[in-house]
């Protein structure tokens, strides 16, 4: 079953006088439990895709149904709500709050899901331990490593229990031993049930996907499985 499909989107941006495509008419389909790296080089749509994934921005035709619901024209908040509940977003530069502890940087999405902190705190707490991070609750970001803070990132992206998770370049500031401890972290998420879609420009990462959707000038230029 397709978890999300893209029909016919295209997202025109005006320069001055000039459009410029984005997109340019991307059909495509990620099924349910699936991995994918999604790559191509500078300006071939990859960061406009994953923000149209990941309900930060709208196309500007087309549609895109996230579990056979059309959200390409969605309200504000209703895009947020489907961000809240449905998709966990993994940052190549990890997006933590740098005042608060690994413990409350999990728990946000569960406070604006509306869970009660002592619920929260609990769910925190098998997240973090989840990615062995269990003595480190009470750190703050700039007492991790590169590596333990995207343990914490992916950590947040899944307290909420969210179908799609969407990493933009997960090892991109990580060294190479780290960012094979995250491809395999992210792989054995796969195997439990996650559908990832990931951005990354690196052939190495990308072979841990199942397949890998290849961009070109705002289209979907090939598609290889393995």
């Amino acid at each position: 079953m397709a978890l999300i499909r893209f029909e016919r989107i295209f997202k025109i941006y005006k320069m001055g006088e000039q459009d410029v495509r984005a997109l340019d008419g991307v059909d495509a389909s990620f099924q349910k439990g699936s991995f994918w790296a999604v790559m191509g080089p500078s300006g071939s749509g990859k960061s406009t895709m994953m923000n149209i994934l990941g309900c930060l921005d709208r196309p500007t035709s087309g549609q895109y149904f996230f579990a056979e619901k059309d959200v390409s024209l969605l309200n504000d908040d209703s895009l947020s709500d489907i961000r809240l509940r449905h998709i966990g977003f993994v940052f190549q530069s990890f997006n933590l709050i740098p005042q608060l502890t690994v413990q409350r940087n999990i728990e946000l999405p569960l406070y604006y899901l509306g869970m009660e902190p002592a619920a929260s705190a609990k769910r925190a707490r098998e997240m973090a331990d989840k990615m062995g991070l269990g003595k480190r609750l009470h750190h703050r970001p700039a007492e991790l490593s590169g590596g333990q803070m995207q343990r914490v990132a992916i950590a947040r992206a899944l307290a909420g229990n969210p179908e799609l998770i969407l990493a933009d370049e997960p090892t991109g500031n990580l060294d190479s031993a780290t960012g094979k401890q995250i491809m395999e972290l992210l792989t054995e998420l796969n195997k439990e049930g996650k559908t990832i879609i990931m951005v990354t420009h690196e052939p190495d990462i990308a072979a841990y996907a199942q397949n890998r959707l290849h961009m070109k000038d705002g289209a979907v230029e090939r598609i290889e499985a393995n």
